[in-house]
C-alpha cells in the first residue's frame, strides 16, 4: 500500500521529492526495495506532526505536505489542490482538503472525519461525530452542510516546528484529531473543496474496496 501512495504522490505537479518518514525498519526495507526515498526517524514521536517536524528540519523547501500512508488510490491532483492556497496567500500556514459526503452511512461513520467550514472555506471544526446537530428535522440523505475531511495537510515548512511544539489540547485529545490543536491555538486552517475520489483505509472493508479498485485499474 505504501508504494501505491508513494507513486501517486510523485505524480503531483510541483512536487520536488517524496519522502517516507518512519521508525519501522520493515517500512524502510519496503520503500528501498521499490527505489523510494525514506528517512528513519526517532521512535518516541507522539504524533505524525512530530515525525514530520524531524524530517522538515533538514529540508529547504517552502511547503511540505503531510500525506498519510492509508490513501493508496489518492488522486495526485488533490495534493496540488491542497498546496495552491499556501502559494496564493502568504499569511496562511495550513491547508487541507474536503470532499462531499456521499451517503448517510458515511455521515454517521466515526471513522470518517467530518469538517464544517465558514463562508471562506476555513475550518470551523473537525469531528468524528455527525456534525452539525439538527435540533429540528434533519436533512434528508447525507448532510450537505458538513464535508468529509481528506487526511492530508500542506504546511508552510517554517510553521511545522511551531505546530509540533504546541501543547496538546482538550478537543484534540477528545476527538483524537491533531488538527484541532491548531484551531484551539488560534491558527487558521483553509480547506479546499475537491470532487476527487479518496478512500482512506481505516477498516478491513476499506482495504477490500481498495484492492478491488486496484485490481480493476491493473486490468485496464
Amino acid at each position: 500500500m505504501i508504494e501505491h501512495v508513494y507513486r501517486r504522490a510523485a505524480e503531483a505537479r510541483g512536487v520536488a521529492d517524496v519522502i517516507v518518514a518512519t521508525d519501522d525498519q520493515r517500512i524502510v526495507d519496503a520503500v528501498q526495495a521499490f527505489g523510494g526515498h525514506v528517512r528513519m526517524t526517532r521512535g518516541d514521536h507522539r504524533t505524525g506532526t512530530d515525525r514530520l517536524a524531524e524530517v522538515a528540519a533538514n529540508l529547504t523547501c517552502d511547503i511540505v505536505v503531510n500525506l498519510q500512508g492509508d490513501l493508496p488510490v489518492l488522486d495526485p491532483g488533490i495534493i496540488e489542490e491542497a498546496v495552491a492556497p499556501l502559494v496564493a496567500d502568504a499569511s496562511l500556514q495550513i491547508s487541507t482538503v474536503r470532499t462531499p459526503i456521499a451517503s448517510e452511512a458515511e455521515y454517521l461513520n466515526a471513522n470518517v472525519v467530518k469538517v464544517v467550514v465558514d463562508h471562506a472555506g476555513d475550518a470551523l471544526y473537525f469531528s468524528r461525530s455527525p456534525i452539525p446537530f439538527f435540533r429540528g428535522p434533519a436533512e434528508p440523505g447525507p448532510c450537505k452542510r458538513a464535508f468529509k475531511h481528506v487526511g492530508l495537510y500542506a504546511y508552510r515548512r517554517t510553521f511545522v516546528p511551531i505546530f509540533a511544539s504546541l501543547p496538546p489540547t482538550a478537543l484534540e485529545q477528545a476527538e483524537s484529531l491533531e488538527q484541532l490543536r491548531a484551531l484551539e491555538h488560534g491558527y487558521r486552517i483553509h480547506t479546499v473543496l475537491s470532487t476527487s475520489e479518496s478512500i482512506e483505509v481505516d477498516t478491513p472493508e476499506d482495504l477490500e474496496r481498495v484492492r478491488r479498485l486496484v485490481a480493476v485499474a491493473a486490468r485496464t
